[in-house]
This record gives structure tokens, C-alpha cells and sequence, in this order.
């Protein structure tokens, strides 16, 4: 499937945007990357993780410490990738490119590529939010059905029960998956990829040789298989569940849209800016606590609109935001609580699965 082209600007709404967000930053004299806060959250989360790591690995804690301690550093492998990677791989993380860098890469020592995540995330799903076939973040065929332009089998008639398992499972498929399927078929879904450089094919390889030393051998030399494989599966279990929860409340919830291009011209019916709005749904913006471990993730449409700017600025650009959509008529679509958002969810599943 040939990438859709997005209609020119029809309206000034996307103008409108740029121009008010950028007179608040300059209003406010703030700039528009991270500060102190976000750079000691960072430190917070990965020092915790490291010290955790390392007292798990080789001081052996009592099992129910070490289930506690392994729960944990998957809530830390989360938060590490929604507050520190995320923004760094945006950019939007400082304004140094160096230690942007340096952020976007700790996904690598959470087992992940960070090559192929910022061609994934940053390009494909920024671009082509919601269209099946490209974005490859509503691609979970044949378990779930998550739009619907995909088939229908019928064991999505009960998705919206089994799909709570499904997510544990992301961070594992990903991991040893997903990753090597990009890098080895040069697509991601249906959309190839650019050719790497040779720094990025050795970045690739030295990322997950070094993962599994560190994840998987040495602790099975340390602490023998089976302690092994209950702690890595508490870890990345969890993890996987929060990342996947995270970001399909962003997305696959009701009220949104899954616009298909025109078949004639295989461009999308409105503006890139306004397609973002359609298909983009925030959640409990209110709650600080939320905000501050999912890295404003729950702010998804600002972070959509507005990907380079660091999500301490969120709170305050979404009024702008959102008083932008009310004059020109563009549904803002907000759950004000996050339990809000996953009944919205579950609901859409369930429809999807017997429709």
C-alpha cells in the first residue's frame, strides 16, 4: 500500500495552532524542551532501575521481595521509555542533540531498537495516525481487531476479555520479534524502510547482543533458569501491559476515527493538523500523578500536534489547543479519568469484535 498524501491546507487551522503555541512560549519566555523536572525525573527513574537491577542480579533478595522488586522494574521500564526515550527520540527532550541522543537510545537497554522504533513512531504513526495498512500501532491481526477495515474473525467476538493478556505480551513480542522482522523484510507493515548505515546496522546488533547478555545470560548464569524466567516475565509482562494501555487509550477508543484514503487519489480527506484531532483522544489530563509516570502521554494530542515540544508543556498548551478546535468546530475528545477511558475502550473492542 503506496503512503497517502494528506489534502493542502484548507483551513488556517494548523497556521492558527503554530501561531498561538509559539506567542505563549515567547509570552512566557520558556523554551521549548524539558527542564530541572524532567531532567531529575529522568535521573529518578534510571537510577532506581539500575540500583533495583543490580541488588535483584546479584544480592538474590528472598522471592517475595524479588516479585515486588521485579514488578517494579517494569513500571520503571515503562516510565523510563514514556519520560526519558520518548522525548529524546523527539527531540524534544533538551536542546542539546547530544543528550537527546543519549535519551532516545535508553531503549536500547530496555531491549528494544531505538532505529526502528524512531522510524516506526516518529515517522510512520506521526504522519499516518489511524490508517490501516500503515500505522503499524493498530496492526495486531489475527489476535485483535482494532478498526474496521480489518477482518472480522470470530474469536474477536470475545477480544474485549482475552485482550487484557494480549498486552503483557507486547514488550517480549517486540523485543524478539517485531525488531527483526523490521530489520531483516526492510518494512515496517507495508511501508519499507530507508537503507541503514553501517553505524546504525552495528548500533542494531551491539543494542541486542548487549540486552541479551545482561536480561538473559548472566542472569541464568547468576541465578539459574527458572528464577530467571519468573523474574523476566514479571518484568516484561508488566511493562508491556502499562506501554500497551498507555498508548491504545490514545487511539483505539470510541469517537475516534480510522480514515481510509480516497481510492481515486489515495489522499486523506483533510489536513494533516485536523487528522490528528479525528483520530487522536486524551485522558485524565487533570490527574498530576498520571501525567507525571506516563510522561504526558495522557496529553496525546498535543503531543501528536505538537511532537517537538517536551511534554512539561502540555498542561498549558492544551487549553490553546483546545480553545483552537472550539472555533473552528473540531470534536477535542477527552476522557476526564482514565477508567473512563479504558471502559471506552473495552466498549470499542467489543463492538468491533461482533459487528
Amino acid at each position: 500500500m503506496a503512503t497517502p498524501k494528506f489534502i493542502n491546507n484548507s483551513s488556517s487551522f494548523h497556521q492558527d495552532l503554530k501561531n498561538r503555541v509559539n506567542s505563549y512560549f515567547e509570552e512566557q519566555r520558556k523554551r521549548m524542551t524539558g527542564n530541572f523536572g524532567l531532567y531529575f525525573k529522568a535521573v529518578l527513574f534510571c537510577v532506581t532501575y539500575f540500583v533495583v537491577c543490580t541488588h535483584l542480579i546479584f544480592f538474590t533478595p528472598n522471592n517475595w521481595v524479588a516479585i515486588l522488586e521485579c514488578i517494579l522494574l517494569g513500571g520503571l521500564t515503562a516510565a523510563i521509555g514514556f519520560n526519558v526515550m520518548h522525548d529524546g527520540a523527539h527531540g524534544s527532550f533538551s536542546r542539546s542533540k547530544a543528550v537527546n541522543y543519549i535519551a532516545a537510545i535508553s531503549m536500547n537497554f530496555l531491549g528494544a531498537s531505538s532505529i526502528m522504533w524512531k522510524i516506526k513512531h516518529n515517522i510512520i504513526h506521526h504522519t499516518y495516525t489511524n490508517i490501516d495498512g500503515i500505522d503499524d500501532d493498530i496492526e495486531a491481526r489475527p489476535f485483535l481487531r482494532l478498526c474496521e477495515n480489518q477482518k472480522r474473525y470470530k474469536m474477536h467476538k470475545f477480544q474485549h476479555y482475552y485482550f487484557w493478556f494480549l498486552y503483557t505480551l507486547l514488550l517480549i513480542v517486540w523485543v524478539f520479534k517485531t525488531d527483526y522482522t523490521k530489520y531483516f523484510s526492510r518494512k515496517i507493515g507495508t511501508v519499507p524502510i530507508r537503507k541503514l548505515t553501517t553505524g546504525e546496522h552495528i548500533g542494531f546488533w551491539v543494542a541486542k547482543l548487549g540486552y541479551g547478555f545482561m536480561m538473559v545470560i548472566l542472569p541464568i548464569m547468576l541465578l539459574g533458569f527458572v528464577k530467571w524466567l519468573v523474574g523476566f516475565l514479571l518484568i516484561s509482562m508488566t511493562a508491556g501491559f502499562i506501554l500497551s494501555i498507555v498508548f491504545q487509550l490514545a487511539h483505539t477508543v470510541e469517537h475516534l476515527q480510522f480514515p481510509l484514503p480516497s481510492p481515486d487519489t489515495n489522499k486523506i480527506e483533510s489536513e494533516w493538523a485536523i487528522h490528528q484531532i479525528n483520530t487522536t483522544a486524551n485522558f485524565a489530563t487533570k490527574n498530576k500523578l498520571i501525567s507525571w509516570l506516563v510522561g504526558g502521554l495522557n496529553f496525546q494530542i498535543e503531543h501528536h500536534l505538537f511532537p517537538k515540544i517536551s511534554h512539561i508543556h502540555y498542561p498549558a498548551i492544551s487549553r490553546i489547543i483546545k480553545q483552537v478546535c472550539a472555533e473552528y468546530g473540531l470534536a477535542y475528545v477527552e476522557y476526564p479519568k482514565m477508567r473512563h477511558a479504558i471502559a471506552s475502550h473495552v466498549a470499542y473492542l467489543r463492538k468491533l469484535g461482533r459487528d
